[in-house]
């Protein structure tokens, strides 16, 4: 998966990179060592040069489901990893017990997995857990009260909120704040042991209450919170605040640039003061992490609020959480996203410092963009109506041949069984044709595609007056691809299946689940921006080689877009399909 440390970003530049290059060129990390596996300074001294020339980290929280903007993080910190000849941690910072889950942690690593990137590197598997570092952290703890960098304070969380003060004034000192040390130990001991109540104390870093920065006003660094970690079971009765373990833990794994996304800006003051600190007694090997801000994903035409998105999901406006219309990543494989589109959509977007709108649109089209190399072609009648072709004799059947792909030849013909009835798509026939109709009306002559020219002699209807079928006559020296068929000239081409032969199968029009580029803009309330045609479960007649399609196989059904072969409803012998993305992009104004 590595590629040489010269290909790095040869096709690409932004500040990112451009800080990594100059890092290297400096020898920032010449002289770094690598125990084998995260740890203290200790643990790494004397310890073999790090093989890795760089290492990140995807961090995420394991409390829901990977989203788009995810996607963004997953293929930026993995790729980078990739091109430089480094590695890409998989962390899950599991601080918060409430609210994690393992069925969210194996969500995540079969996300990265999908998305075609993996941790192990150089013989070693780099998963790690925040909790893995739960005793490290405490130990780090003890050493910011004992040399006087933190404190244990007793206020109620009503008084600390009133003593942080404002953009424009000053907090103000806690009464706790110059407790002195050896009783700020105890107490943390104490809390560590269980004997003080959820939320009667905290430990609070000792910065500065003056501080313009309100996050370097003696942050909370640990709290009380009697709640079973889904990994430490009941061990911990008091656990690290995320700010305060992040850094340590990109340390600990000697992470040389974590990447982070806009909102953490305001942190970095913090992360940088608490690793110098932990580096001067001793706990940290230099050099230490650097943090880098990138913008996040603001995409249209979707939401990526944890919020929102639970709500969506527990309110039932979409199915689960691997709806297709959702933006997580799980509802975009089923809906037959690919990875490799995911990808591209990462690379042509770029990083970015300052925020930005994307339109959905581009993600589309790199969807397009690769399921047109990919997939193979299959005929779909999706609105039949039965085409009857009165001079073809009544038992008679025969094959015509259908490129599997169009642009590579190489991938051969198949066969496509033609009979005396036909389905074909309802819009292609008009009774009284509209100007500029060149398919099925009566008197008109068509193609039909890899078969015979037929002339349409009139149609059926029904008690209600709607057509229910359309007559014709073929042309029995028109067949595609033999001398006869050059001499017809027509202006209409039309796909059809035959109706002996086709099945009926279930497939879902899938639409983007909101109409407006911003839901919820101005105050308004999203749910009300749902798109009530973003689902559409049809019957449709399909081609009968596509009856054996297995779950997750892709094609493009012709005319009509790109479809997948539902994950989790498809049956064998009962392909159920959903529409991944149009042909062309029919949102654009």
């Amino acid at each position: 998966m590595n590629k040489p440390a010269d290909a790095a970003a040869a096709h690409v530049t932004n500040f990112i990179r451009n800080a990594i290059d100059a890092d290297l060129a400096a020898g920032k990390y010449a002289s770094r060592t690598w125990g084998g596996a995260p740890g203290t300074a200790a643990a790494h001294a004397g310890a073999p040069p790090d093989p890795a020339k760089i290492r990140t980290r995807f961090p995420p929280e394991p409390n829901g489901y990977l989203h788009f903007g995810h996607a963004k993080s997953i293929c930026l910190n993995f790729g980078l990893a990739r091109d430089y000849g480094g590695v890409c941690h998989m962390r899950f910072d599991d601080t918060n017990p409430e609210k994690e889950e393992q069925e969210y942690v194996d969500s995540i690593l079969a996300a990265v997995r999908w998305l075609g990137f993996g941790w192990t590197a150089n013989g070693t598997e780099h998963l790690y857990h925040a909790s893995d570092y739960f005793d490290a952290m405490y130990q780090a703890a003890e050493h910011l009260v004992t040399s006087g960098h933190a404190y244990v304070d007793e206020q109620s969380a009503e008084e600390l909120r009133a003593a942080r003060g404002t953009l424009t004034e000053h907090g103000q000192d806690s009464p706790w704040r110059g407790r002195p040390p050896a009783e700020s130990l105890a107490r943390l001991r104490e809390m560590r042991e269980g004997k003080h109540a959820d939320g009667s104390m905290v430990l609070r870093a000792k910065i500065d209450m003056a501080s313009p920065n309100i996050n370097l006003r003696d942050p909370a660094i640990y709290r009380i919170k009697r709640a079973t970690h889904h990994r430490t079971g009941d061990a911990w009765c008091i656990y690290p605040m995320y700010t305060y373990a992040h850094p340590i833990e990109d340390a600990l794994e000697q992470i040389t640039h974590s990447i982070c996304t806009l909102e953490f800006e305001d942190q970095r003051p913090f992360y940088d003061w608490l690793l110098a600190r932990l580096a001067e007694g001793g706990l940290l090997a230099k050099p230490l992490p650097q943090q880098l801000e990138f913008a996040r994903l603001n995409l249209t035409y979707v939401v990526l609020s944890k919020r929102k998105l639970i709500q969506l999901v527990d309110e039932g406006h979409v199915d689960s959480w691997d709806d297709p219309r959702l933006p997580t990543l799980v509802g975009a494989r089923r809906r037959g996203y690919t990875p490799e589109g995911f990808r591209l959509f990462a690379e042509r977007i770029g990083v970015s410092k300052s925020d930005s709108w994307i339109d959905y649109s581009l993600l589309e089209e790199c969807m397009r963009e690769h399921l047109n190399e990919v997939a193979p072609r299959r005929i779909a009648v999706l609105d039949p109506l039965k085409l009857i072709i009165d001079n073809y004799p009544g038992d008679a059947e025969e094959q015509c041949l259908a490129p599997n792909h169009p642009q590579k030849p190489e991938l051969g013909k198949r066969p496509v069984p033609f009979s005396r009835e036909l389905w074909i798509e309802r819009e292609d026939f008009m009774e009284a044709p509209a100007k500029g109709f060149f398919r099925l009306y009566p008197g008109n002559k068509v193609r039909l595609r890899y078969g015979f020219v037929i002339e349409c002699t009139g149609c059926d209807k029904d008690a209600s007056g709607a057509v229910a079928a359309v007559h014709c006559n073929y042309y029995a020296d028109s067949k595609s691809g033999t001398p006869g068929s050059d001499t017809y000239k027509v202006k209409g081409n039309i796909h059809w299946l035959s109706a002996k032969h086709a099945f009926e199968c279930e497939v879902r029009l899938f639409d983007r689940l909101f109409r407006v580029p911003h839901p919820g803009a101005g105050e308004r309330d999203f749910l009300l921006d749902i798109n009530p045609e973003a689902k559409k479960t049809i019957r449709a007649q399909l081609e009968p080689a596509l009856k054996q399609a297995q779950p997750e196989e892709r094609f493009q059904f012709e005319r009509h877009g790109y479809f997948v072969a539902d994950l989790k409803d498809s049956e064998a012998g009962a392909p159920v399909f959903n529409r991944a993305v149009t042909l062309k992009d029919s949102w654009q104004k």
